[in-house]
């Protein structure tokens, strides 16, 4: 059993998967929906076509957008003391120990893999016998929920699926 107030959720949006990738959004809501932090970041490198074509984020959007180092103490309040739900946690948490440079911190013992967790509760065995991942968007179609007033592959958006997506596979106290 899980307490709602315990959580908030956060995603990224990025200028690539690999290891020189940098954040360009980031957003946090609470598990009411509440945004704690939704802004664009100036990744300090170009984002690439390939990004710009799955996000919309453009390069002249982010521009005069603030560098992560500037939102770190933002970060870091809306999830202190709060377990941090994340729809693939391991990519995300990558992803700002990337951009930081110097790396954020641990948050091993304080992160939830949405992806993984629904995978399971899911129960699609893959081809090597784990666990099939689920994309954020089917897993929401697999469990109806209505997500009409989000805008997919956008760091809000995302974070408003992933919360409903919890509300509806994860059993809430409170």
């Amino acid at each position: 059993m899980f307490k709602k107030c315990d959580y908030v959720v956060l995603d990224t949006e990025t200028t690539g998967l690999d290891s020189d990738a940098r954040i360009c959004e980031i957003s946090i809501i609470d598990m009411s929906g509440n945004v704690l932090l939704d802004t664009l970041i100036n990744p300090e490198i170009e984002i690439p076509s390939e990004a710009i074509a799955i996000h919309g984020i453009t390069n002249e959007m982010v521009a005069h957008a603030p560098v992560i180092q500037s939102v770190l103490n933002e970060i870091k309040s809306a999830i202190s003391g709060k377990i941090l739900a994340i729809y693939n946690a391991d990519y995300d948490i990558r992803l700002l120990n990337q951009s930081l440079e110097g790396g954020l911190w641990d948050t091993s013992d304080c992160s939830y893999c949405v992806m993984h967790n629904y995978a399971e509760y899911y129960g699609e065995i893959g081809p090597y016998g784990d666990y099939k991942w689920q994309r954020l968007v089917n897993a929401c179609y697999q469990q109806g929920v209505d997500t009409s007033d989000c805008v997919a592959h956008r760091a809000l958006g995302d974070c408003q699926m992933t919360r409903l997506l919890m509300v509806e596979f994860m059993e809430f106290a409170g």
